[in-house]
């Protein structure tokens, strides 16, 4: 794997172009509404968001939600979504947890849809989630199953190909989160690096604070 950083600015423009991507953004927002009750007083953080594809799926259902992200590029993108559609309760906010930047809250709900892989310290990142909710706070994220390192083309800016949702599972646990549970939000079929056609199977894991309704 590449500890390299992957340059999402020059990819945010053609982002949307690949149907995956947006049939995942809408498989893991039809496997949050599964699993969690969308209320239109929750405030809803989505971490790594790009270019938006599950935030403006999850918008419609919720107060507001902030989209965060590295890369202004991808930012940009979801800005001028939001401002072509008109969606004044869905904002963006730039954050590097790289350079030092610390999220905000509270939130009631965070949701990340496929960015866990690139993020090299994860427990350090489910502390920052867990200080970022409100008491009642619940957290959903979506990425990977093991994955030899075959789903991307290029890892660069991989940390981890894939995850084991037991260890997973307990490193939610670890950091103070009640009725962890996991469930297969989503299947990618795509080829693999030897070119052979492969499913991949996306994996969403919840979990809630103390006190969560």
């Amino acid at each position: 794997m590449s500890t390299e950083r992957r340059d999402f600015d020059k990819e945010a423009a053609a982002w949307d172009e690949n149907p995956a991507r947006v049939r995942l953004a809408k498989d893991v927002a039809d496997a949050i509404s599964r699993h969690v009750t969308l209320r239109t007083d929750m405030e809803v953080l989505d971490f790594g968001c790009g270019t938006g594809l599950l935030t403006l799926r999850l918008a419609p259902l919720v107060r507001s939600i902030t989209g965060v992200d590295s890369s202004q590029g991808m930012l940009d993108v979801l800005a001028a979504k939001t401002a072509k559609q008109n969606l004044p309760n869905v904002r963006t906010l730039h954050l590097d947890l790289d350079r030092g930047d610390v999220l905000p809250g509270p939130y009631d709900l965070i949701v990340s849809c496929m960015t866990l892989h690139h993020i090299e310290r994860v427990n350090s990142l489910l502390s920052q989630f867990y200080r970022a909710l409100s008491p009642s706070g619940h957290l959903c994220i979506a990425d990977l199953d093991l994955d030899d390192g075959q789903f991307h083309n290029d890892n660069q800016g991989v940390f981890h190909f894939g995850f084991d949702r037991v260890t997973l599972h307990q490193m939610f646990t670890n950091t103070g989160f009640k009725n962890v549970c996991d469930t297969t939000a989503a299947e990618v079929n795509k080829p693999a690096h030897d070119g052979e056609l492969r499913r991949f199977t996306v994996f969403l894991m919840t979990g809630f604070k103390k006190g969560a309704r």
